[in-house]
């Protein structure tokens, strides 16, 4: 269940206990379920049950794979149900801290920006953007919503194009331009008598949904079934009736290239790879009440992997190393060929 499905699609506090549920299962996996179940409460309105799960999570910050996302999501929801104090004592913590994901910069800055903090909220944007695309000869995808967001509260603020703009622009790809997606005058327009009027805002509002629903998507991808040589190795000495599913190490790095590429050429997005291991694929198995030895459970696991946030993107980022572990770039290893296709 995605955490932006509709209230009155779903109960979103029966989500949120399901998904605890799943994290004392797959306690390796609890980061990414237990934030997923305080989206769902913060959904419904609980927010104080939400900030017990961001609590929880944060009481062992030594095993958090992103502990300033969890600081900055407990901050914008405190800020939500009246403890700004606290709120803005977290976000001046997160900036201090400096981190090198950009989705923690995204939700202090828009949580400044939602309580008309424009120029705190600008700030953060920039700080971020220096921080992160400096060095970068071009940005990955993931701060993106960093150059939209500094644009959008540009626009706000009335300060003119920079090149950080300039950039947003060109990044942007949806049908409507982002000068009319953060335009301040639209908000009037949706009281306008004006059939032509509402009809474009319309189409704008439109837009902005289509790339919210994409943003929103890119966690949940078709994942791909990665075993890593080691134990691919363990697997078929376990279980060698595998075998006619991965005839050798090679050849099942070629299959999963080939099947992305197939998929991605057939219109199919938000493409990821999963890496199994031995030891989990059992103990799935084992809550299927099935033999490991069961090829047909292959897929089903490579699912539940994609499910609980433990995908990678395909295709990388430009200079990224390659999902097979190789050690190279993907545009030196398993992306050689696509470059020289194009």
């Amino acid at each position: 269940m995605r955490p932006d499905t509709p209230a009155e699609n779903v109960d979103h506090t029966a989500e949120a206990a399901r998904l605890e549920r799943t994290a004392g299962l797959y306690p390796e996996d609890a980061e990414a379920l237990l934030l997923r179940a305080a989206a769902h409460l913060e959904l419904a309105g609980e927010r104080p049950a939400a900030t017990a799960f961001y609590d929880r999570l944060l009481s062992a910050p030594g095993t958090l794979e992103n502990p300033a996302l969890v600081r900055a999501l407990k901050a914008s929801n405190l800020w939500e149900y009246g403890h700004e104090a606290e709120a803005r004592a977290i976000i001046e913590g997160v900036r201090a801290a400096s981190p090198r994901d950009p989705a923690p910069w995204v939700i202090v800055a828009e949580s400044l920006e939602s309580h008309d903090e424009l120029e705190s909220a600008h700030e953060t944007f920039t700080e971020a953007a220096r921080l992160l695309l400096a060095d970068a000869p071009e940005p990955p995808r993931p701060t993106h919503p960093l150059l939209y967001g500094r644009h959008r509260v540009r626009r706000m603020l009335g300060l003119p194009h920079d090149d950080w703009d300039t950039l947003a622009d060109t990044l942007h790809s949806m049908p409507v331009t982002l000068d009319e997606l953060h335009d301040p005058k639209r908000v009037w327009s949706l009281g306008s008598d004006n059939p032509a009027e509402l009809e474009a805002e319309i189409s704008r509002l439109r837009a902005e949904l289509g790339a919210y629903r994409e943003a929103l998507s890119r966690p949940f991808p078709v994942a791909m079934l990665h075993w890593p040589t080691e134990e691919l190795t363990e697997l078929l000495s376990a279980y060698p009736s595998l075998s006619a599913e991965y005839p050798s190490y090679e050849e099942h790095l070629a299959a999963i290239e080939d099947a992305l590429r197939e998929l991605e050429s057939s219109g199919t997005r938000n493409l990821g790879v999963v890496r199994g291991t031995v030891p989990s694929y059992e103990a799935f198995a084992a809550s299927e009440g099935a033999s490991p030895a069961d090829a047909s459970l292959l897929p089903q696991y490579a699912t539940t992997l994609g499910a609980r946030g433990r995908a990678v993107a395909w295709p990388p980022q430009r200079g990224a190393e390659c999902w097979c572990g190789s050690g190279r770039t993907y545009g030196d290893c398993h992306g050689a060929s696509t470059a020289a296709e194009r």
